[in-house]
């Protein structure tokens, strides 16, 4: 969601309204999809994805007409029989997307750029989005974030029995969970901590690795000695780069924990096993270096000897990423973030 967030920052700060399109669930039901968004601007560019396929392609269209009118709709989609091989999003029964205007007040600047630190710093927190109307109508829609301390930032037009539920719900929620109220519903969504990838080393193949991995929704450091590297022009992606003294204490500093991953990249075998001992001390849920097979032994042999066990170097995914026949800097980024996402899905979600 960080790019979202980014996004709907960004667009707030040029003045510009916008839809912001979720998907949400009438039934009571979680589609696999539930609190999937995307934002689509009065120009009918999206940024991020709903699942694509005609579901997103009709959000889209709505969006630019409701748009010019200030306005915002839910809109019914029949993801059962034909529906459902052409869109390959959920099997059977409807879904609905919320359409929620979005306009330039300095409220919602207030609002969107909390929730854009929320997701960026991990203090906890979430996203809470208010709907009074029908299905056929929809009167009005609110945006608030509630900060991990209880803090309510916004437009929370909800008091009473109603608003303690809303807020009950977003405290005790883990993922996307929508709440019926008598004149509308409610959609709370926790922010989630963004797996960190610390990248080290800022050469060809480090340089796609990042922008693919920042495009996947992984927020990506770059480390390495040399600026003229280590720079925000070769890095545009990056969400924080470090230009170090040397690599000898490359991970000092950083705040590393299982669900993050650490990807080595540098320019040489010394650097690499120099950042490797570091990164086995660390709780890091993938540690991944670049490197032929015979340079990998020789730097786990030399590990070993100075006091690192095998379950250490069972840590590592060496070489790094996917099997598939990998040769360019573009195609290697591509197998790394590959296995990266493999991890993510198989190893973190069932960490909750």
């Amino acid at each position: 969601m960080n790019t979202i967030a980014r996004a709907a920052c960004e667009l707030l700060d040029r003045q510009e309204p916008f839809i912001l399109a979720t998907i949400v669930s009438h039934s009571g039901s979680t589609p696999r999809t539930a609190g999937s968004r995307m934002i689509i601007t009065a120009a009918g560019r999206g940024i991020g994805t709903i699942g694509g396929g005609l579901l997103e392609a009709g959000a889209m269209s709505r969006a630019v007409e409701l748009i010019g009118k200030g306005q915002s709709a839910l809109m019914p989609f029949d993801l059962s029989d034909n529906n459902v091989a052409t869109m390959d999003m959920i099997c059977g029964g409807q879904a609905d997307v919320l359409l929620a205007f979005v306009s330039p007040t300095e409220l919602n600047r207030t609002v969107f750029d909390q929730w854009r630190r929320m997701l960026d710093q991990r203090p906890g927190g979430c996203l809470i989005t208010v709907v009074r109307g029908s299905q056929e109508n929809i009167e009005a829609v609110a945006h608030c974030v509630a900060t991990a301390a209880g803090e309510i930032i916004g437009d929370f037009p909800l008091s009473g029995g109603e608003g303690e539920m809303a807020l009950n719900a977003a405290a005790g929620s883990t993922g996307p969970r929508w709440l019926a109220l008598e004149t509308g519903f409610v959609l709370a969504e926790p922010t989630r901590r963004v797996p960190g990838t610390y990248l080290f080393g800022a050469g060809h193949v480090a340089r796609y690795t990042a922008a693919v991995a920042a495009m996947a929704g992984f927020r990506v450091s770059v480390s390495d000695d040399r600026a003229e590297y280590a720079n925000r022009e070769r890095f545009s992606d990056a969400h924080e780069i470090r230009v170090l003294e040397n690599f000898d204490d490359a991970i000092s500093g950083l705040s590393v924990g299982r669900e993050d991953f650490i990807v080595i990249l540098t320019r040489g075998h010394l650097h690499d096993k120099t950042v490797l001992a570091q990164a086995l001390r660390t709780d890091a849920g993938y540690i991944g270096m670049i490197g032929s097979r015979r340079k990998r032994n020789a730097i786990y042999g030399a590990l070993l000897e100075e006091g690192f066990s095998e379950a250490d170097i069972d840590r590592v995914h060496s070489p790094i990423g996917l099997s598939i026949g990998a040769e360019t800097p573009e195609e290697i980024a591509v197998s790394i973030v590959a296995e990266m996402i493999r991890h993510r899905a198989h190893s973190f979600t069932a960490h909750g």
